[in-house]
């Protein structure tokens, strides 16, 4: 996706005004409410028409106020998901499912239908009623539909904040691989971090009608780990867990950590803030936390008054969070080792 929006938008005392230049297949538009986010999206679908200014995808002049172009929605071949499912009630899964792709030209119909349904698991749904689907059931078949009108972008709005922690990051998987599998390149709105980076690799960040930021969605958490209650989020990768006096072992790299919460899954995913990992410059006598790490430094980095410390711990990543004195009284720098303590209990298994 070659995408380029230079576009004007008033509604009232609020003004969009923005100037976008982006390449790539998984990019997310990232700010608060009232940011601007949807007022964009909606302009490149032709759901709402700029004041003024251009819209060009991929080469193609959708909008355009001084050539007088302005493509129809139907004939932008761009699709949206949005937070809530806008299924239709009257019709059954599998007709909700082809409701767009009887509206595709033939010429443009290059997604199998069966092979959809086996993506997203739909199979054992396709004769149910709407109504008797689960919030994330529903999500899945309005993404479904939105893939079966054969887009070449994907706009998908919120679509996870309507469902519970549980339900989102079942979903999310489901995201990322009907894309990749079909070859859909998307721009992914939303106000999480999390979902940032477990959906895109570069964000647009929007503040007051107005791109404030272009970069990458790793750099973009940790630009905002200071301003996070939470601080910055390790998402960590683990094994199948075994039981280890009282506790659950885990794989991690090359080597393991014990969390208070056991899973039955292979693979599982982790949280652990920044905030829950202390430092210490030798190896401590003795402590009560049940991880303890030896680290290299990689780098520092400034999230406003907060300084974060990019660790390499067996074969991974860890970013922990300290102030300056800190810094300072343990002499961290690029390639100096560290001892990092984790409780047990201090890592959240996310749901999948």
């Amino acid at each position: 996706m070659n995408l380029s929006m230079t576009v004007k938008k008033s509604f009232g005392a609020f003004t969009l005004s923005t100037d976008v230049t982006v390449s790539g297949d998984r990019v997310g538009i990232f700010g608060v409410s009232g940011s601007g986010k949807s007022t964009m999206v909606s302009m490149l679908a032709g759901l709402l028409r700029p004041d003024s200014g251009e819209i060009v995808l991929d080469g193609e002049y959708l909008f355009s106020s001084d050539r007088r172009i302005n493509v129809p929605p139907e004939k932008r071949r761009i699709a949206m998901v949005f937070q809530q499912h806008s299924l239709f009630s009257h019709l059954n899964v599998m007709n909700n499912l082809l409701y767009g792709f009887k509206r595709c030209s033939p010429d443009h119909r290059s997604i199998d239908f069966d092979a959809l349904v086996n993506v997203l698991n739909l199979e054992e749904l396709l004769g149910r009623e709407v109504c008797n689907l689960s919030g994330g059931e529903k999500q899945r078949v309005a993404l479904g539909r939105a893939i079966l009108a054969n887009p070449r972008l994907l706009l998908m709005d919120e679509p996870l904040s309507a469902l519970d922690d549980s339900l989102r990051f079942q979903i999310i998987p489901y995201l990322r691989s009907v894309s990749e599998h079909f070859g859909i390149p998307y721009l992914f709105i939303s106000h999480s971090l999390i979902e940032m980076r477990l959906m895109t690799d570069s964000a647009l960040v929007f503040e007051k009608g107005a791109m404030v930021e272009q970069v990458s969605s790793e750099q973009l958490a940790r630009n905002r780990m200071g301003q996070n209650q939470a601080g910055y989020i390790n998402l960590m990768e683990l094994g199948c867990p075994s039981e280890s006096a009282g506790l659950f072992a885990y794989p991690w790299g090359t080597g393991q950590l014990l969390l208070s919460a056991g899973s039955d899954r292979d693979k599982s995913m982790a949280e652990l803030s920044s905030k829950d990992i202390i430092l210490f410059k030798q190896h401590p006598e003795a402590i009560s936390a049940r991880n303890l790490l030896e680290c290299s430094v990689s780098s520092l980095f400034r999230s406003g008054r907060k300084i974060g410390v990019e660790l390499e711990c067996a074969g991974n990543t860890l970013i922990a969070e300290v102030v300056q004195d800190a810094v300072n009284e343990l002499n961290i720098t690029p390639g100096s080792t560290l001892y990092a303590a984790v409780k047990a209990s201090a890592f959240r298994i996310l749901p999948g």
